[in-house]
This record gives structure tokens, sequence and C-alpha cells, in this order.
């Protein structure tokens, strides 16, 4: 048992072996990544993709074609909803924020069965969105590559509802009682490892790997500091967003990553005068 177990209830602890196991072999349960996802974030790798190519793949789904046209048209893309095309919606806002808003209604806590657990499913996938929304404004800021940034952000913790899934599978199978509060703890233990491989199995670029694999320690990753540094920022400002209870304004300003960002005290002002917008842009994608 790793140390970070070492303060689990008996009962919490029992689960560990199990889960462990499940991780060891390979065999730990990942739901399927929607296929229309997969070929999104395939054209958006591909230089040589088209907005046809992406109009077309989205038109195969006709769900989820009306909920891009619904975002598309919503007062955070288009104040006067005038779009009427896929094509004409990629040309005005662009492949890259359609592809965005296509994987954000792909991928969402429908995929997930966590019974008890619904709404901290919910809270961490609005938190995954919201960072996803931060960090690419934080990369515009810095100047730096947002290619993947949001879908970084958007998968950074796709691992928690994953391990959940199997703790409530573990304890019910082996019969062993599981607080709501112990389950969260063993969450949060092993939600870094399991997303990583959830992101493996899904065929993600390795920059994504790596943003969640290395979430909490971004100096050691061997490729993607930069992008995993935006994403643990947009992560923070998220939270600050959400719960600003939880971190307030004057100790997310003072958080060493800002630092490592080299955000300078103006910068992290443009940055907070977004908040507005993103709270605009989050809500038409969850809508």
């Amino acid at each position: 048992m790793s140390s970070s177990n070492s303060s689990l209830s008996a009962n919490a602890a029992a689960i560990v072996p199990h889960l462990e196991n499940l991780l060891k072999n390979g065999e730990l349960s990942v739901p399927m990544l929607p296929e229309v996802a997969g070929r999104v974030v395939g054209l958006s790798q591909d230089p040589d993709s088209d907005a046809s190519q992406l109009a077309q793949l989205i038109q195969g789904d006709q769900s989820l074609a009306g909920h891009v046209m619904r975002i598309a048209n919503s007062a955070a893309y288009s104040p006067n909803g005038s779009m009427v095309s896929l094509q004409q919606a990629i040309t005005r806002l662009g492949m890259n924020l359609i592809s965005d808003i296509a994987l954000a209604a792909s991928i969402s806590t429908k995929m997930f069965d966590a019974p008890g657990f619904e709404e901290h499913v919910s809270h961490t996938w609005q938190h995954a969105l919201t960072t996803a929304l931060w960090s690419k404004e934080i990369a515009r800021v810095c100047r730096r590559n947002v290619e993947a940034t949001f879908l970084c952000g958007l998968l950074h913790s796709i691992g928690r509802p994953v391990v959940l899934q199997a703790i409530i599978e573990i304890s019910r199978d082996k019969g062993i009682a599981l607080s709501h509060e112990d389950a969260l703890a063993l969450e949060n233990s092993y939600q870094q490892e399991v997303g990583a491989s959830v992101a493996e199995k899904w065929d993600m670029p390795k920059i994504v790997c790596e943003a969640i694999r290395f979430f909490d320690d971004y100096e050691s990753a061997p490729i993607a500091r930069d992008q995993t540094c935006m994403i643990n920022g947009g992560a923070q400002f998220a939270r600050h967003m959400l719960k600003p209870e939880d971190l307030d304004l004057d100790t997310l300003i003072m958080l060493p990553v800002l630092a490592d960002l080299n955000l300078y005290q103006d910068e992290v002002a443009r940055l907070l005068d977004m908040k507005e917008a993103i709270a605009s842009t989050r809500e038409a994608m969850s809508a």
C-alpha cells in the first residue's frame, strides 16, 4: 500500500489490492470513447484536414450536429444566432473551436455509471470543462501553442469517474461497505494513474496522456511540461471560479503555478476579466 493510502479506513484499504490488481492486469473497465469523438480528435491532429471533413463527420450524428449548432448559435458565440449550417459555423468560428464544442458534447457524464455519486461526477465534469476553457485563455495570454489545450483540460480528471465506477463494483462484489468519504479518498489516490490509462486506451495524443499523468508534477513531464503547467493553472482558475470558498482570489494569485507560467500581475488581471465570458461559454457547452 502506498503512503498516500496509509490513512484509509480498514474497509477502504480492503478495496486497494483488488483495485491495484485490476490496474496491474489491465482489466479496469473503461467506457468506450464515442466514435465521433475519436474521429474529431484525429481530424484536429491532422494538418491536412479541412472544414468540409469536420462538417461531414459531425453531420453523420444528427443529435450531435443539432447540439453543436445550438451551442454555435448561443449568445456566447453568436449573439444574433444567424448561423444555419455547420459549414457556416466552422467558417465563422474556426475548425478548432467547433472541434472543441463537438468533443465537449460527445464526452459527457452520460458515459459513466457511479450510483450515489452523480452530483460529484457532474461537478467533476463541470470543473474539467471549465479547466479546458481557462487553459486555452492561459495559453493565449502566455503566447503558447494552444493546440490540444482544450482536450488536455477536458480530460485531465477523466480518471475520477472511472475509479469511482471500479470501486463501487468492487465494494458490491466483495461485500465491502464503503463510506462516501472513503470512496472519494480512493478516487483521489488513483485518478491520475487511471486517467492516463484511459487516455492511452482511447489512443489520445501523447501530450494529453502526459497532461493527465504529470498534472501535479508538470516539471517532470518529458515532452509536455508547458502544456501540463497550463492545464494545472487552468484547473486552479476553474476551482476559484466554481468554488471560491475553497480557493479565494488572494490565494489563487500566490499559487506557484502562476509564477511558473511567468504570468505577470497585469496578465492575471486580464485573465480574471475573462471570468464572465468563460462562464457564458461553459453554460452554453453544458446545455
